[in-house]
């Protein structure tokens, strides 16, 4: 019957078409019936809803994935701006801590005692006992509490006045001897490397003299703080300033003063040259007048004997004399820092200057000018000491400033290497055989270093130990022949019992047990 449904088989003929086989397909009777092909649509409308279906799954997972990942990208940027903005929340908050912190400055420590030279007097001195402790061996006092000094007095020559700086002093008085006393003299080692070091355990400063014969020596001038020291600093830039307006005012001195500035810094210890033509021609250069008690640390009354006597000096005589000052510690920084042997000569161009008595005024030297430039420089020479850690401790021991910022420690301590070189290089000077009178004698030396070993076990700092090192490395022989067995003593005591009361043990500490340690071995000498 036409439109009928043919008799099924089975129930799942027409179910699906992919069911059948192909042939039976072909050879199927209805395949061209309208039921046949209502069948087809249907079941091609069921693979195209499939189909669909699974392209929409897939194009929603893919949508997924891509919002997924969109997500995880925005989280990642999240995670980083919230990183970047704690980092600079941390930040803003210690900015926040320091500027609140209040840091409480101590105050400022008295200014050390100054020390003062005992009054001399003739008296033998002993050998030191293994008994008794290093440091109370000389004289039964503390090895530091006095200062010894083995510098003999020397008549001076007579100067030539200061004619070559434009003023010519006209006092001419009989010279009168000085007053002589006597100190103890050395004691002889024991010790056969001791003397063999000594070379002579009765020498100072290459004077032989008898066991049983002190050395005459010139009264002590009694020492004042470093705050006078500070004071004369302080002229001394004013007096630069002066000068600085003469020479506006003045085109001669104006052209003489830089030639001869710039000839001291081209050649240290230089400071005339030329004879006795140069000096007349530099002569009619005038400067004004100064009184240089006010670059001394103590006043001087006029005394009987030199002839630049009067109560003012050309000023241009002590800014010449400060331009030296300068360009001599501008050389210990840069030259003896690294190279600490380079110092000596110029302890000896320094030495040679202030010694000369046409560089002095009323007897003394003016060698106060070049030691207020050094005592700014590096004051733990004269008792100061701080902490490096804070900008008042650095303040205090020198440690220098380029540009508004802190040199590095190893700058520093360059610095203080070439500084206390120097130092010892003119304090350890031998005029033994010398009719000058030594401008810096021993005694300040001796009262640098107990400045330095002195300070309590607290308040140690590698300043002092570089410093300390510095005076004693290539000058221990110096400072041997000048003081003997005391000098002894005083090594033990700076390079022994001092860094064992450090209370941290750096490397600048343990360098000067190395110190003691090459000194034994080059040497034989033991100290402890």
């Amino acid at each position: 019957m036409a439109g009928s449904s043919p008799a099924r088989p089975n129930g799942n003929q027409w179910a699906s078409p992919s069911s059948r086989s192909v042939i039976s397909d072909i050879l199927a009777g209805d395949r061209n019936s309208e039921a046949r092909h209502r069948l087809l649509i249907e079941a091609a409308r069921r693979e195209h809803e499939r189909v669909r279906e699974e392209a929409e799954r897939v194009y929603q997972e893919h949508l997924w994935r891509q919002e997924q990942e969109r997500l995880i990208e925005e989280r990642k940027k999240e995670e980083d701006r919230i990183r970047q903005e704690e980092q600079l929340a941390a930040e803003r908050r210690k900015i926040n801590a320091l500027k609140a912190k209040k840091v409480e400055i101590p105050p400022v420590l008295p200014d050390p005692e100054p020390v003062k030279a005992p009054p001399p007097a003739p008296k033998p001195a002993s050998t030191p006992t293994p008994s008794q402790p290093l440091a109370t061996q000389l004289n039964g006092s503390s090895l530091f509490g006095k200062t010894p000094d083995t510098q003999a007095a020397s008549a001076s020559a007579a100067p030539k006045g200061f004619g070559a700086f434009g003023q010519t002093s006209t006092s001419a008085q009989p010279a009168t001897a000085a007053p002589k006393q006597t100190t103890p003299p050395i004691a002889a080692s024991s010790s056969p490397a001791v003397n063999n070091l000594l070379g002579n355990s009765t020498q100072v400063n290459g004077v032989t003299a008898p066991a049983t014969v002190a050395k005459p020596q010139a009264p002590a001038p009694a020492q004042q703080g470093p705050d006078r020291l500070t004071v004369i600093h302080k002229n001394l830039k004013l007096l630069r300033k002066s000068m600085l307006d003469q020479a506006k005012a003045n085109p001669a001195l104006k052209s003489r003063m830089g030639d001869m500035r710039r000839e001291i810094r081209k050649c240290v210890g230089q400071l005339t040259g030329g004879g006795a033509g140069v000096n007349r021609a530099r002569n009619r250069v005038q400067s004004q007048l100064v009184d240089p008690n006010t670059f001394l640390v103590e006043p001087r009354a006029p005394v009987q004997g030199p002839t630049n006597n009067d109560p003012q000096i050309p000023s241009l005589f002590i800014y010449l004399l400060n331009v030296f000052a300068k360009a001599t510690i501008s050389q210990f920084i840069n030259e003896g820092g690294p190279r600490p042997e380079t110092t000596d000569p110029v302890g000896v161009c320094i030495a040679a200057i202030f010694s000369d008595p046409a560089f002095a005024w009323r007897g003394a030297s003016l060698i106060d000018i070049l030691f207020a430039k050094f005592r700014v420089v590096c004051p733990v020479l004269w008792g100061y000491r701080g902490s490096e850690k804070t900008e008042q401790g650095r303040a205090r021991i020198g440690w220098w400033k380029e540009n508004g910022r802190w040199v590095t420690e190893q700058a520093h301590f360059d610095r203080m290497t070439g500084l206390g070189a120097g130092f010892a290089a003119i304090s350890l000077r031998n005029f033994g055989s010398s009719k000058k009178q030594n401008p810096y004698p021993p005694r300040h030396y001796w009262a640098a270093m107990a400045k330095i070993i002195n300070t309590p076990s607290a308040e140690i700092s590698n300043t002092q130990c570089v410093v300390l090192k510095a005076m004693i490395q290539n000058y221990e022989e110096k400072f041997i022949h000048a003081y003997g067995t005391a000098a002894l003593a005083a090594l033990r005591t700076a390079l022994v019992e001092f860094p064992a009361r450090a209370p941290v043990k750096s490397s600048a500490v343990n360098s000067l047990q190395v110190v003691y340690d090459l000194l034994r071995k080059s040497t034989g000498l033991v100290l402890g």
